[in-house]
């Protein structure tokens, strides 16, 4: 990576914020170079899930602001102008991201701007999920230096797994901005009324609802390791790391359940060590 691009002023803001994150401790793995690119990929999700989530302009405006992304990594992956995307340079020409897969990640955020998320339908949750995650491992796993047939396979069911996760963690946060992601199809299974998100989550049948999430999530989880376990070319220990952590993080989730009120689950430090440790020693 060269030095313009390493010290580009979004990667050195992801790497202040990432410094005390799981995200950062599986970056440590990594060669320097990879390492960088990893860091490039993250501040671009960062940069475009800002503009769904900060609540800063209209809907318009932030559709617009998502579409001159689209612009500048289309110009990038072309040879062209790369405007705000020219930190992403280096990665583009050494690992040959795939451009569907940048856009992916917009169009998955544009999800979130066209209208607030509620109780999606389970294809409707799929999609966002394969969007906003699976597209970034598809970036990630040609840094990783996978095959892109075992790569993608890991990036369709490890992304599912963490962004499954993230939504029976981040339950109150998001409804807080309007946005429930619990499928509706397992609310109305739970008995749950479908209306405003912080009215669903205060029902303590929410639990069974998202006991069905988590259990979509393990699906994911076993495949990933499937997938892990077969010892498929490239450096592993990130997808093993990150895999690892937030599985702990949906095993507590588990232990306390989802009624209200909820407690923030959280990985202490000596726990995310000692993960560290065990992923960072495997091949």
């Amino acid at each position: 990576m060269t030095a313009t691009a390493s010290s580009a002023p979004e990667i050195e803001a992801v790497r202040r914020k990432a410094a005390s994150s799981s995200f950062y401790s599986a970056m440590r793995m990594m060669p320097k170079a990879e390492r960088e690119a990893m860091y490039a990929i993250y501040a671009f999700c960062r940069a475009v899930d800002d503009i769904a989530d900060d609540g800063i302009g209209t809907r318009a405006e932030r559709h617009r602001a998502l579409d001159a992304w689209r612009k500048d990594v289309a110009g990038l992956c072309a040879g062209g102008a790369p405007g705000k995307a020219a930190f992403l340079a280096d990665v583009v020409a050494h690992y040959r991201p795939r451009l569907e897969d940048f856009l992916a990640v917009i169009d998955g955020m544009e999800m979130d701007v066209v209208a607030d998320i509620v109780a999606p339908n389970l294809a409707t949750l799929d999609l966002y999920c394969d969007r906003v995650a699976s597209a970034v491992g598809r970036l990630s796993i040609k840094v990783f230096g996978m095959e892109e047939g075992p790569g993608f396979a890991l990036a369709h069911h490890l992304g599912r797994a963490l962004q499954l996760a993230n939504i029976l963690r981040d339950l109150d946060e998001d409804a807080a901005i309007h946005r429930l992601y619990l499928p509706r199809e397992f609310l109305a299974e739970a008995g749950v009324s479908i209306g405003e998100p912080l009215d669903a989550l205060a029902d303590p049948a929410v639990d069974k609802a998202c006991r069905d999430v988590a259990r979509l999530a393990h699906g994911h989880y076993e495949e990933a390791g499937r997938i892990l376990a077969a010892k498929p070319k490239g450096n592993l220990r990130a997808p093993r790391l990150m895999g690892g952590v937030y599985s702990e993080i949906l095993r507590k989730m588990e232990a306390v359940g989802w009624a209200p009120p909820r407690p923030r689950v959280h990985i202490a430090k000596a726990q995310l060590a000692a993960i560290v440790l065990r992923h960072g020693l495997r091949a």
